[in-house]
């Protein structure tokens, strides 16, 4: 039997798991039709999104908080390319890249924990969105969480909490 969702409630600011939950961010262009996406945008699509795999940032994580489903350890090389021109977009990258990309190795504790999601990856289109991961928030300057490029993000805490109930097959609600 699959697990139940992630279910991410973008309006109310909650992840929910189960029984369980916590506050969350989303992008700071609000939710948004799958459909009406765009490459820098901001937002966070809508939808149902399968949970490809995880990576995690050593010497920031311990292998001990690793997931029950496929994941890696994130090299200093890697990145996510963002370039809708490129043959690589919305897919891994190994940097230096001479095209746009992000570095996945991120001096914030954002990328600690990165969430693959599968949104727009099965082909990726271009401009229709790249690197929408459930990942760490970051606290602002106000001393609250700052939204998201698009992705979702909680607490550190409760990143390792969520981490412990992945299971395969389970994907993230977004609504």
């Amino acid at each position: 039997m699959t697990p139940g969702p992630i279910v991410v409630d973008g309006a109310a600011g909650t992840l929910t798991l189960g029984d369980w939950f916590c506050p969350c961010v989303i992008g700071k262009g609000g939710l948004i039709a799958p459909a009406d996406k765009r490459e820098g945008d901001g937002a966070t699509p809508i939808g149902d999104w399968a949970i490809k795999g995880v990576l995690l940032r050593p010497g920031r994580i311990g292998r001990g908080h690793a997931p029950d489903l496929p994941w890696r350890w994130i090299r200093e090389n890697d990145g996510w390319c963002d370039d809708p021109a490129d043959p690589a977009y919305n897919r891994p990258v190994q940097l230096p890249r001479p095209t746009s990309h992000e570095r996945l190795a991120h001096e914030d504790q954002a990328y600690d924990v990165i969430v693959v999601l599968g949104h727009n990856d099965a082909p990726p289109v271009p401009g229709m969105g790249s690197a929408i991961f459930f990942h760490q928030w970051v606290i602002g300057e106000d001393g609250a969480p700052r939204p998201t490029e698009g992705c979702v993000a909680v607490a550190p805490e409760s990143m390792r909490a969520v981490l412990g109930m992945l299971r395969p097959g389970m994907m993230m609600r977004i609504q």
